[in-house]
């Protein structure tokens, strides 16, 4: 696999207008636009001598619910590769349009905790496709080095829907867990999706406000997964090992403003956690973590 360099950070509104542009009736077919059909990238991504700037960091800390530590969350570099994520999901090499893409789920391992001033390197590649039987899952992974050291690193498994569709490989991870009921309400405000977009990159329109949402069949705008995910961990922050993974399935969107509810059950070495609506039970994202 070759290797391309990420000497600068690309901006974000130019990545933005990238995922758009196939979408649009004959711009899409264009060459330089339009995507190729058939396998993943034979190329990752690297992006070396990355740095935490500690003011963002504080406020992704506010935001998620975090207590200030002298390491960086579980699931904060997960900010850095964001911009990452889209850089290849956005190339021509890549063989979907980005547009319409489903985070379904996210595998985090922290082999041990980043300090916040502690500088890393993160590789990205495109690892499988796998089918699914509403379209296909493409599967990201993003490792952290500190030196020739892993550190962390993390799977995003994300849907593409389509025709071609079928059974799943292997059971998931996650299949057949219920989130824990429990007696933790979260009141998520309206601006949620617009507070944590600017904080970690991800401007997706379907987080900012209801009428943009609704452009994407969505009667709301809806919180980020990684939030939810990120908001999970904090609230069991002092429970968490050194060396930990994490792993969430995400079931149904959070419209924004509502209230969740947030449970935990201890199994063994392991907690299982869940958010699910407070109005109806009905589950926005089930999870686990467990020791290494």
């Amino acid at each position: 696999m070759t290797t391309r360099i990420m000497s600068h950070e690309p901006s974000g509104l130019g990545l933005a207008l990238k995922a758009a542009l196939p979408a649009v009736p004959v711009i899409g077919n264009l060459p330089g636009v339009r995507h190729k059909q058939g396998d993943l990238p034979t190329w990752e991504l690297l992006r070396s001598d990355v740095s935490t700037d500690l003011a963002a960091l504080e406020q992704y800390n506010e935001v998620c619910g975090f207590v200030r530590a002298e390491t960086l969350p579980a699931t904060y570099p997960h900010i850095a590769a964001h911009v990452m994520h889209m850089k290849l999901m956005t190339d021509t090499d890549f063989p979907f349009t980005p547009l319409g893409a489903v985070h379904l789920r996210n595998r985090i391992t922290q082999h041990r905790p980043i300090g916040r001033e502690e500088r890393y390197d993160l590789r990205l590649a495109a690892t499988a496709i796998t089918p699914h039987p509403k379209g296909e899952l493409v599967h990201l992974t993003t490792e952290a080095h500190v030196g020739k050291e892993l550190v962390w690193d993390e799977t995003m498994s994300v849907l593409f829907r389509g025709k071609k569709r079928g059974d799943e490989p292997e059971t998931p991870a996650l299949a057949g867990i219920k989130p824990p009921a429990g007696p933790v309400h979260w009141n998520l405000a309206t601006d949620l999706g617009r507070r944590y977009g600017k904080i970690s990159g991800d401007q997706n329109p379907i987080h900012l406000y209801p009428v943009t949402a609704r452009a994407f069949g969505f009667p709301r705008h809806i919180a980020h997964g990684m939030w939810t995910k990120a908001k999970a961990l904090s609230s069991v922050q002092n429970r968490l090992p050194d060396s930990f993974t994490v792993e969430v399935e995400f079931k149904r969107p959070i419209l924004l403003p509502s209230t969740v509810v947030f449970g935990t059950d201890v199994q063994g070495a392991e907690i299982v956690f869940g958010v699910q609506s407070k109005r109806d039970g009905i589950p926005h994202m089930v999870g686990r973590v467990s020791p290494k």
